[in-house]
């Protein structure tokens, strides 16, 4: 699922004119990406929660010049479902047979 499609399956389901729809949700993610980059994490109750991960530096390899480099210590975003949103995803019998059916269209 795009982007495109969630908005249109919003609408649809709310009545909410898709225009409203893209702007709420361009707000939420512009709002995920600062609270993100200033260390806050969000908490969403029965959802899950948007964390930042600390990555320790280590020592990578350009394999076109092959020298070591240091990689420095960095934060990454990540998502941690809730267990009620990871219970649901477990149940469901769908799953399995949409993403091989997915994976058959792309060939």
């Amino acid at each position: 699922m795009r982007k495109a499609d969630l908005i249109n399956q919003i609408s649809e389901k709310t009545g909410i004119p898709k225009v409203d729809v893209l702007v709420t949700l361009e707000t939420m993610f512009k709002e995920v990406k600062k609270s993100l980059s200033v260390g806050e994490n969000i908490y969403i109750r029965g959802f899950g929660s948007f964390i930042t991960k600390k990555r320790a530096a280590k020592i990578g390899r350009n394999i076109k010049k092959n020298i070591a480099v240091e990689i420095p210590e960095h934060f990454i975003p990540a998502f941690k479902p809730a267990k009620e949103f990871m219970q649901e995803i477990k149940a469901s019998k769908n799953i399995k047979e949409s993403s091989e059916n997915h994976d058959e269209s792309e060939d």
